[in-house]
């Protein structure tokens, strides 16, 4: 249990707690607790849920959230992506974050500059506008000139967003641990994790050196492709605060009546953008997370152009088949390939029913069977499917969520450009062409190549463990225990089944004699009447005998039976 009251910034807390309080959430703050810890009347919970039952609770969580700034509005743009544990209306709600808030002055813009070159501004850049084009939660945007007279795009960040930030990120942390030791939502969800990967995430967009080496890394993957770009980084204009690049004039995706102006072919775009996200994800495992419209830009001839790439995702070759896995198991309807994809994924919390899983995949499958192919959705399929991982308690990797909310991204933007165009149509030939991975003798000799060390240890161990194992059999200072569960019923068996045998062995012994008697009889009957009598009665005598053992035989087995 933590003591979320004893914090140094307790004023933080209680501003977080009651914006949340504002908008709704107050019952649900209560009954996990946090309210009484923080010293806040629980009376205060239900103040003002009247006024907000005009709206959904996504809309309130929504508003929530923009009203805290800019980490929480990162958060809910990550948790967006999470349509395997949240609501999809929650989830559509989220999308909509609004990243717009008022610009801070020129002045400020114009210290942080200077501070980070230890410049002067105008030496730094030949022009310098002084008012922003775009303001965000973590920067703005200004308009500019290098020394070489080439346009850019200066992006600077907020002052003190990092404090800003860094004490959210604790705040975050604390009431994580919080809720995973005191409430029955810790054992569903593993809270502290999510704020880890959160952290990861929210610091990497703040280095913007992050987010110009991932612009290169984009360059050098579409540098073969000339339908496809990313603006180009100016290095020596660009910090941790300071992001500078090429100006890039073009129409953004979102800007449909400047699109027509510009004569440019929807649906081409549509193909081309469809084409370059799955290659970046199946080929290159490395891919623009939040592809929106405004972060996409089109110029003449159909180009495309990404922008803001901040958030990016990686997969390992691994994490590439097993995707690739799931994605063909749903173009050909296979459920079996769909739950071998997710059993792949290693993150299993509990043995997997897969028969169980397979059987909910096929009515999923069912559900799209009678769809033409170039209605279906993949986007809303992997949610669906995610949807049901998380069901079975399986941990799907944070690259798998980010994938989801990257299609479903996508389809908006393809059914708005091409309303008759098929993501899936797009993407099925991408995954033929790779089919070849899931059975490649290259992956097999890696995975024997990744557990050559473990065979290695075993063998270098195994001499050790032989003359030890030795020493201790030649000194009897070794034992061999074995227990057998349920040894009574074992034993209860075991005697049931001797009788049998017993019993069977006994008829069998006394029928060869007697056959043998009887024979033996009618063969010696010429010989004289003296021998024919005796052999008579030895038969009698056999069965009298016999008969006396079956009986034993019978009564010691009912007397068993009687003190079980």
């Amino acid at each position: 249990m933590i003591g979320l009251n004893t914090h140094k910034n307790l004023k933080r807390y209680r501003q977080i707690v009651l914006t949340f309080v504002k908008h709704g959430f107050g019952t649900l703050l209560d009954n996990i607790g946090i309210l009484k810890y923080l010293g806040i009347r629980s009376h205060i919970a239900s103040s003002d849920s009247e006024s907000h039952k005009r709206y959904s609770a996504g809309e309130r969580l929504r508003m929530a959230l923009e009203e805290l700034g800019p980490t929480f509005i990162k958060l809910g743009q990550v948790l967006s992506t999470r349509s395997d544990i949240l609501p999809k209306d929650i989830v559509s709600e989220l999308e909509k974050l609004q990243d717009n808030v008022p610009a801070f002055n020129f002045e400020q813009v114009k210290d942080i500059v200077e501070a980070e070159f230890n410049k002067k501004l105008d030496s730094i850049f030949y022009e310098f506008s002084e008012t922003p084009i775009a303001a965000a939660s973590i920067a703005q945007v200004h308009l500019a000139r290098i020394g070489s007279g080439q346009r850019v795009v200066v992006k600077v960040r907020r002052p003190h967003i990092d404090e800003i930030v860094d004490l959210d990120l604790k705040i975050l942390h604390d009431i994580a641990k919080f809720i995973e030791n005191n409430t029955k939502y810790g054992e569903l969800y593993d809270f502290v994790e999510m704020v880890g990967e959160f952290e990861k995430t929210l610091k990497n967009e703040l280095d913007f050196r992050n987010e110009a080496e991932n612009a290169e890394a984009f360059r050098k993957m579409f540098s073969n492709d000339k339908n496809v770009s990313v603006p180009e980084i100016i290095w020596t204009h660009t910090t941790q605060k300071v992001l500078t690049m090429e100006y890039i004039n073009g129409v953004k995706l979102n800007e449909i009546s400047k699109l027509e102006q510009i004569n440019a072919n929807r649906s081409e775009i549509a193909v081309r953008l469809a084409r370059s996200i799955f290659n970046q994800i199946l080929k290159d495992g490395f891919f623009h997370a939040d592809p929106h419209p405004g972060n996409i830009m089109v110029l003449e001839e159909n180009k495309i152009v990404f922008l803001d790439l901040g958030m990016v995702g990686r997969l390992s070759e691994r994490r590439k088949i097993q995707f690739l896995k799931i994605l063909i198991g749903i173009v050909y309807k296979n459920s079996k390939l769909v739950v071998e994809g997710i059993a792949d994924l290693d993150a299993l919390s509990k043995p997997l029913n897969t028969r169980k899983l397979e059987r909910d995949i096929d009515k999923l499958r069912d559900k799209y069977i009678d769809l033409p192919f170039e209605k279906l959705k993949i986007g809303d399929m992997f949610s669906e499917i995610f949807s049901l991982a998380f069901k079975y308690k399986i941990k799907l990797p944070v690259e798998f969520t980010m994938i989801s909310k990257t299609l479903v991204t996508l389809e908006g933007i393809v059914e708005k450009l091409d309303p008759g165009l098929s993501v899936i149509e797009i993407a099925e030939p991408i995954a033929k062409s790779l089919m070849y991975r899931i059975f490649s003798i290259r992956e097999a000799g890696e995975d024997i190549y990744s557990g050559a060390l473990d065979y290695s240890r075993l063998i270098s161990d195994f001499p050790l463990f032989a003359v030890n194992f030795l020493k201790k059999i030649e000194n009897d200072d070794y034992s061999i225990n074995f227990r057998i569960s349920n040894i009574q019923n074992v034993l209860k068996s075991l005697e049931r089944v001797s009788n049998k045998i017993a019993f069977s062995i006994i008829l069998l012994s006394l029928s060869v004699i007697i056959a043998g008697i009887t024979i033996g009889s009618g063969m010696s009957a010429h010989v004289g009447r003296e021998v024919y009598l005796l052999n008579v009665n030895i038969l009698k005598i056999a069965l009298i005998i016999a008969a006396i053992i079956i009986a034993g035989l019978v009564f010691s087995i009912i007397k068993y039976r009687n003190l079980e």
